[in-house]
């Protein structure tokens, strides 16, 4: 299938939004195992204004355990059945899982590893034509959180990252398909995590979209006060994704989308509106009524995808 370059299907900012159909994930682990109740949250969150929703079954919390293949297949592909027409990622390591998941209608997948799980995964991504995110992570969700350490963080973060997309090309997926993450809380300290947005200009350089998850990251907790907070609260979700959005990021993948639409129009708004004119969140300055017309946060049944 013939798609436009990636940075054309998600202008800057759009929304990822959150789906775990697994029973321990950091954040909504449970909330959404009946895929009756997945399949409405997707659907809320395409309304409230995700471009869209990342489907994932298997957790990568710190701590947690690898899931089996037919595991996360039971959990995916009922949710991904009743989806299909609807903008939806997969959120996996696995080739199979991917396999199944584009031949559903899924566009892109979202890859931890960065093409490092399964050898057959780029095959699979190429011969779909699939967009495709390549996330930095150290180590692996078992241990990756245990003692983290770089020489310079976001160096090392963007030298890993331009290699797996100089891997990614070889294997026959085109660059302009591939957005890159830092991976916000995959083998770093709190510390780490937020110099990484500070200097998120310099992978921003590296000449790819940007995607950033910070919704809910502990390090969130942490910096309100909490030492041992697990989960960070949504409005300090908002802020972290705002000061990214500044330095250049493109794609947010969070879990209350309705809030992060709002801020980022605001902060689009800011960032693009010549004086005198209203600011556009996709787009630059235009009247009010192309303003409504045109708003991320219109229902999706009067937008067309």
């Amino acid at each position: 299938m013939a798609r436009p370059p990636l940075e054309q299907r998600f202008p800057r900012p759009s929304l990822m939004g959150v789906l775990n159909v697994t029973p321990d994930s950091f954040s909504d682990g449970g909330r959404h195992a009946a895929p009756a109740d997945a399949v409405a949250a997707a659907r809320r969150m395409l309304v409230d204004g995700a471009a869209i929703v990342d489907v994932g079954g298997e957790s990568t919390r710190p701590g947690a355990d690898p899931v089996a293949l037919d595991e996360e297949l039971r959990r995916v592909v009922p949710v991904l059945e009743q989806l299909a027409g609807l903008p939806v990622s997969i959120d996996t390591a696995k080739a199979e899982v991917a396999r199944r998941a584009l031949a559903l209608g899924a566009e892109l997948v979202n890859d931890v590893t960065a093409l490092r799980g399964d050898p057959a995964l780029a095959g699979v991504v190429a011969e779909a034509g699939a967009y495709l995110c390549l996330m930095h992570m150290q180590g692996e969700p078992r241990t990756m959180q245990l003692d983290p350490r770089y020489g310079d963080v976001v160096a090392d973060v963007a030298a890993f990252l331009e290699e797996r997309l100089a891997f990614a090309v070889a294997q026959g997926i085109p660059e302009e398909r591939v957005c890159l993450d830092p991976g916000i809380g995959f083998g770093k300290t709190p510390a780490q995590n937020l110099e990484l947005v500070r200097r998120l200009g310099e992978l921003v350089a590296l000449g790819r979209p940007v995607l950033v998850g910070l919704s809910r990251k502990s390090t969130l907790a942490r910096v309100l006060g909490d030492p041992h907070g697990r989960v960070g609260t949504d409005a300090a979700s908002v802020g972290a994704a705002v000061a990214a959005f500044d330095r250049g990021a493109a794609v947010f993948r969070v879990h209350d989308v309705r809030l992060h639409a709002e801020a980022l129009a605001a902060a689009a708004a800011v960032e693009r509106a010549p004086t005198g004119e209203v600011a556009l969140a996709y787009g630059a300055g235009a009247t009010e009524s192309e303003y409504v017309a045109n708003s991320p946060l219109r229902p999706a049944s009067e937008t067309s995808t």
